[in-house]
């Protein structure tokens, strides 16, 4: 198996999706890819826009720590992970996760891992404006639930 990619992007723009998966099932290694896309959604029914905000250095660090302990308990091929920030409105799309891997499994565990993670600990810090006011958006407790049972990484 050849060395595992890693993309990870932090930008104000917006990602092409087939672009993003083709990435990864170029490799020869690949007999699976999976991918996650988030997007915005109006949970508060009046949800003009997300504000998300981050410190670029920490942020692009914290996803490629992440990305690099996927490689390093599964076997990939490759990892994408994008995630966006500025101002998004609802069904705008937030960010992507995408593994490859010779194997389906890996390719969801991993995926699911990478998934958890970001909900969780990634370094982003949201912001919702809604018709009533604003407020920045807490940690679920589920999504904490969730990263357990992976042993924190």
């Amino acid at each position: 198996m050849s060395t595992p990619s890693i993309r990870v992007v932090v930008s104000e723009d917006d990602f092409d999706l087939g672009t993003e998966a083709a990435a990864l099932e170029a490799g020869p290694d690949t007999g699976a890819v999976v991918t996650f896309t988030g997007r915005v959604r109006d949970v508060a029914d009046g949800l003009r826009h997300m504000q998300i905000e981050h410190y670029p250095g920490m942020t692009d660090a914290a996803l490629t720590d992440i990305a690099q302990q996927a490689i390093a308990r599964w076997p990939l091929s490759g990892v994408t992970v994008i995630h966006r920030y500025g101002k998004l409105r609802p069904g705008d799309r937030i960010m992507m996760v995408a593994t490859a891997s010779r194997h389906r499994d890996a390719a969801f565990e991993s995926a699911a891992f990478l998934m958890d993670y970001l909900k969780s600990r990634a370094p982003f810090w949201k912001k919702e404006v809604t018709n009533q006011g604003e407020g920045w958006v807490a940690s679920c407790d589920s999504d904490e639930a969730a990263l357990d049972r992976w042993g924190k990484p």
